[in-house]
């Protein structure tokens, strides 16, 4: 399985070299976590991110499964005073998905940068959502916090018809969605680590992910459903 993974690791950190490096023309453009999420959901709500999960009743469906295109409500923190937001880019199981989101990591030594399908794992005692821990570039694996959260909020008719447009202003290149799960690797490379070193973190990070999700999941663990 390892070296199933190394060999796959290896084709996607190559291939984001040469797929990305257009991208350097406009990764300086700086993004907060609301207008991105609303640009990409198409759900119609202004304000701080603390304040969407309240603003959303009466207007959108909320709930607690995970839905790609649905917005993921984190709730604020002592360090997260304004809460923080994220548009669902795949569920990958009901315990996991993949978002994309705007100014978290920060990326080359900048905030304000966005990441596409970042790894968020749910380790609620329940299994409702309520508590997640996400993915932090610069440990090349999942941050050491858990962070509370509200729920998601899904998009509408309407909603949906504007995140197309939104998205579609993404792939002209309007702003650089540049951090994949292959860009990550590429963007892991600092000064004196050689591509087996790199390659050997980032399979060592998705094994410990892997197992993550493993214990979240299996039917005997205290947080699986």
């Amino acid at each position: 399985m390892r070296k199933r993974t190394r060999t796959l690791l290896g084709s996607l950190a190559a291939a984001a070299f040469v797929a990305f490096a257009p991208a350097g023309a406009i990764a300086d453009t700086y993004w907060q976590c609301v207008p991105f999420a609303r640009l990409i959901s198409g759900i119609q709500i202004f304000g701080d991110a603390r304040t969407w999960w309240g603003q959303a009743v009466g207007k959108y469906e909320t709930g607690f499964v995970p839905r790609a295109g649905a917005v993921l409500c984190f709730k604020p923190t002592s360090r997260m005073r304004l809460g923080h937001v994220a548009v669902v880019s795949q569920v990958l199981t009901d315990r996991v998905v993949q978002i994309t989101h705007a100014n978290w990591s920060p990326i080359g030594g900048s905030r304000g940068k966005v990441e596409q399908d970042v790894t968020v794992i749910d380790v609620s005692p329940e299994g409702d959502w309520s508590e997640v821990k996400v993915w932090y570039d610069p440990n090349r694996d999942l941050g050491g916090s858990t962070y509370p959260v509200h729920g998601f909020i899904y998009p509408d008719a309407t909603a949906r018809v504007l995140a197309a447009t939104g998205m579609s202003k993404v792939q002209n290149g309007a702003i650089a969605v540049a951090q994949s799960a292959a860009s990550q690797m590429a963007n892991a490379v600092r000064p004196g680590q050689g591509p087996m070193s790199v390659l050997s973190q980032a399979a060592d990070s998705t094994d410990r992910i892997a197992a993550l999700i493993a214990a979240a999941t299996r039917p005997d663990s205290p947080t699986s459903r």
